[in-house]
């Protein structure tokens, strides 16, 4: 494999473990935390991180 396919790969890769870290981070909060407002903001933030488009 080249190395730019390799690299774009990894960076693919890293990005892909970011947003599910983010997703998940977000869900436990939006579940978890003690607060109302806690919990609709972490909700609010799942809503723009799992947006889905209408068809």
């Amino acid at each position: 494999m080249s190395p730019v396919l390799h690299n774009a790969a990894l960076i693919t890769a890293a990005g892909t473990a970011w947003y599910a870290v983010a997703v998940t981070a977000a869900a436990v909060t939006a579940v978890a935390a003690r607060s109302a407002d806690r919990r609709r903001d972490a909700r609010e933030v799942l809503k723009v991180l799992v947006r889905r488009n209408a068809r």
